[in-house]
């Protein structure tokens, strides 16, 4: 972290509860045993970085000790590394924005869905691209059911090869984790390398990022301390462990794996132009509305940007995938906060109406840390 100075805080109801009595409790620890005790999450975990670089580390919990800043699955979060990718390919000259998918990747998509001869990088990056969302079509709300299943990536584009596309190139903004798995094989021609280690050689290994991961095929676990992951179908259901499970099934849309002050690193590495030219930074800036995501949100290039109520805008992504939601994000002054709970909000939930509810209760957490 930069040697950035860190405290850790009390995880409310273990070991570490009953700590001095005169190490002053984070603002932030109340909103998090909400999440906790009030909401229904099973556990939940936030690191703080303030604009000085002072990083505090915070847990809840009702199931057992949760690890300080330990390893979640951040899901979409995974989404900005690949757009980082691509864009220092950019940078290099060997692609460009503008061109088609099809100029690197010839007769990957054609049909309903969407043509690569005139899908370009940029709109799969933003999501403007009209290909159909994959994810939608696993027919399932038990994920528990692809715990073990390994999918490889063109598997996922043939989910969707014959459903139509959902708007004209260009035309409006949707999510679509297909076209992450069009950047994820991009990159992969491009470079010649595994996106795997795409991720570590050119992301995490130069920022020092040391606990975040790129699962290899077939991994299921976690490398370091991590909490247990949690799922089930709604509030009346009892709770399953989810802590194990197959990523593959997100790959470059969602699979990723990282502490919450490995999250916020990242994020700020990437708002400081660490990563790319500045050329390239101000394309990941340029945003589009995104109006299926919270209010106020655009998007970028794998970031998107929301207001926060000083005026600020908070840079960042967010990610669900069963057993663990990621919200947070970073401002231009060099505060982050990354906020993980260990279960899905719509777990927590009996209704549509009450999943929605805990999704905006960990958004309030998030918004708490900016106060």
């Amino acid at each position: 972290m930069g040697g950035a100075a860190r405290t850790a805080g009390a995880a409310s109801g273990g070991p570490a509860a009953a700590a001095s009595p005169r190490r002053r409790r984070h603002p932030l620890q109340e909103h998090l045993d909400h999440l906790v005790h009030g909401v229904g999450f099973p556990s939940a975990l936030a690191s703080v970085r303030d604009a000085d670089g002072r990083v505090h580390d915070l847990t809840a919990s009702r199931v057992g000790p949760v690890p300080v800043d330990g390893r979640v699955r951040v899901g979409s979060n995974t989404k900005t590394y690949v757009a980082a990718v691509v864009l220092q390919l950019v940078d290099e000259g060997l692609v460009a924005l503008d061109e088609p998918v099809e100029t690197h990747l010839p007769g990957l998509l054609r049909g309903p869905g969407g043509d690569g001869r005139e899908i370009t990088v940029r709109q799969v990056l933003q999501h403007t691209s009209g290909l159909p969302n994959y994810t939608s079509e696993f027919g399932t709300s038990d994920w528990s059911l692809l715990r073990d299943r390994y999918y490889d990536p063109r598997e996922l584009l043939d989910l969707v090869r014959g459903l139509p596309a959902t708007a004209a190139p260009g035309g409006s903004w949707l999510y679509s984790n297909t076209g992450y798995v069009v950047a994820g094989l991009l990159v992969q021609r491009v470079a010649r390398r595994p996106l795997a280690e795409l991720v570590r050689t050119r992301i995490t290994e130069p920022l020092g990022l040391r606990e975040t991961f790129f699962p290899q095929p077939g991994e299921q676990g976690f490398r370091g301390p991590h909490p247990r992951a949690f799922h089930r179908d709604g509030s009346a259901q009892p709770w399953r462990d989810l802590t194990l499970l197959d990523p593959s099934w997100g790959w470059a849309a969602g699979a990723l794996v990282a502490s919450p002050s490995d999250l916020n690193a990242f994020t700020l590495a990437l708002l400081r132009g660490e990563l790319f030219s500045s050329a390239q930074l101000e394309q990941v800036r340029t945003t589009v509305p995104a109006p299926d995501l919270w209010e106020g949100t655009r998007y970028g290039l794998g970031l998107s940007s929301s207001p926060l109520a000083d005026g600020r805008l908070l840079w960042g992504h967010g990610g669900d995938i069963p057993g663990f939601e990621t919200r947070g994000g970073a401002t231009d002054d060099g505060a982050a906060v990354t906020v993980a709970v260990t279960a899905l909000p719509t777990a927590t939930a009996a209704d549509e109406e009450g999943g929605l509810a805990a999704m905006d209760a960990v958004l309030d957490v998030v918004r708490a840390a900016f106060a």
